[in-house]
């Protein structure tokens, strides 16, 4: 992974405009070590430039508004997501580029996109390839542009603007590690900082000593993901009450475990979906599967619960698929699916071994579907270690059409959408439509 990401801004003059717009206003460029991200035809030029005149000052001032948004919260269908990660959504009179960014709290996707009309004016961009970067360089990189920008403010004689002080609340909350992990679960939650009902965050951050602070991430997370009339359920309470009356006993010395040095470490330099993949790729040699689909059977041993939660009924499915253990390192358990179907329980139940293998601290282990790192891991986990990829390639044999994925998903028990994103997430499909997918095509 190139680690190489650049934000500038070439000053040029601007005559009309509020001080602090006229200050810092000038060739905005995005570009990373392959590709420029902005660039686009100017209609006033006649010709192609790497990028737009515009203020420097609103893009900063959007950039520390939602620093925290940025850096932690992934993509969402949430309705005002948009305004929080879409560049063009800056407003104030320019054509910012049409630019999306979000993280999965490792790594940072950065989506440059061809304007939405084909004769866009003054300036029509041309779009960029897919851009992952470590959620850490995106972050300095921001950290190295704002300055710059409030500084260009000073030189030209512009006093304390709303930017010093947004930027400033930034930095403060940065440096406190209980004010940062408030507001990096407001972002998790698809909240603006220290906005909203401060109960709920109160209420995650009392769940962490019992559930895990990494779960309790996951949990708000999910929140931004889950309906409104959802989202008072998922509270240590409520998960104890759900695991009594849908979980089935488990036990957690009997899950299965990666005997010896497996190399598992979440790092930015590795894709999620890579990493569960190589998870599974390693319990399946551990276990000598080889290429055979693993039954129903063997599935629930892996997991340490009864075969029965495979195939049980709609009053002990939930709304969310997740493992909570008695206590932090306890030996007793409770194992909770969603779904009503066998094909998603199986699919889940996968996920949760998964979770175990990649992230054995914590009494909680949530499937949720929210797209962060741990997640995606755990779905790309759950694909290899019930269909592997070396296999369904083999069976489908370059016949990649929907009759033939049926065929081979119904071979491994599985649903033609685990066949459909495995074949995408190793270029045998072409189309970008989740991170995963993005994942593989930036790698």
């Amino acid at each position: 992974m190139s680690i190489a990401l650049d934000l500038s801004l070439a000053p040029e003059r601007l005559d009309d405009g509020a001080p602090e717009e006229r200050a810092a206003f000038g060739l905005l460029t995005l570009r990373t070590a392959h590709a420029s991200l902005t660039e686009g035809f100017d209609y006033f030029l006649n010709g192609y430039r790497p990028g737009p005149l515009a203020s420097g000052y609103h893009l900063a001032e959007w950039l520390a508004w939602n620093w925290w948004r940025l850096r932690w919260e992934p993509r969402s269908s949430a309705p005002d997501w948009s305004i929080a990660h879409a560049m063009s959504s800056i407003g104030e009179g320019y054509v910012w580029p049409n630019i999306d960014i979000w993280s999965d709290g490792v790594r940072t996707a950065i989506m440059s996109k061809p304007s939405h009309r084909p004769d866009a004016r003054p300036f029509r961009y041309v779009g960029g390839p897919p851009t992952i970067v470590p959620s850490t360089l995106f972050e300095g990189t921001l950290d190295t542009f704002i300055p710059r920008i409030i500084g260009r403010l000073r030189a030209e004689g512009v006093g304390d603007t709303n930017l010093d002080r947004v930027w400033r609340d930034v930095l403060v909350e940065r440096r406190d590690p209980e004010l940062a992990r408030r507001r990096r679960l407001e972002a998790l939650m698809g909240r603006d900082a220290d906005s909203g009902d401060d109960d709920t965050v109160e209420s995650l951050i009392g769940d962490a000593v019992r559930l895990g602070e990494t779960a309790i991430e996951e949990v708000a997370a999910e929140r931004a993901q889950a309906q409104e009339t959802e989202r008072d359920l998922l509270t240590a309470q409520a998960f104890d009450q759900m695991a009594g009356a849908k979980g089935f006993d488990a036990s957690v010395r009997d899950a299965v475990k990666l005997e010896g040095e497996v190399a598992l470490r979440r790092t930015a330099d590795v894709a999620a979906w890579k990493l569960g993949a190589a998870a599974a790729q390693a319990l399946r040699r551990q276990e000598r599967l080889d290429a055979t689909p693993i039954d129903d059977r063997q599935l629930a041993r892996m997991a340490g619960v009864e075969q029965a939660a495979l195939t049980g009924g709609p009053d002990r499915s939930a709304s969310l698929s997740f493992a909570l253990d008695a206590r932090p390192g306890a030996a007793r358990s409770k194992i909770v699916l969603r779904s009503k179907w066998v094909a998603g329980r199986r699919f889940d139940l996968a996920r949760l071994v998964g979770d175990r293998l990649l992230h054995p601290s914590g009494a909680l282990h949530p499937a949720t579907r929210a797209y962060t790192y741990r997640q995606k891991a755990q779905r790309s986990f759950a694909a290899e270690l019930l269909s592997p990829f070396e296999a369904v390639d083999e069976m489908l044999n370059g016949d990649y059409s929907p009759e033939n994925q049926q065929d081979v998903a119904d071979r491994f028990m599985v649903s033609p959408m685990t066949i459909d994103t495995l074949l995408k997430n190793h270029g045998r499909i072409e189309r970008v439509d989740s991170d995963e997918e993005l994942d593989a095509s930036a790698a």
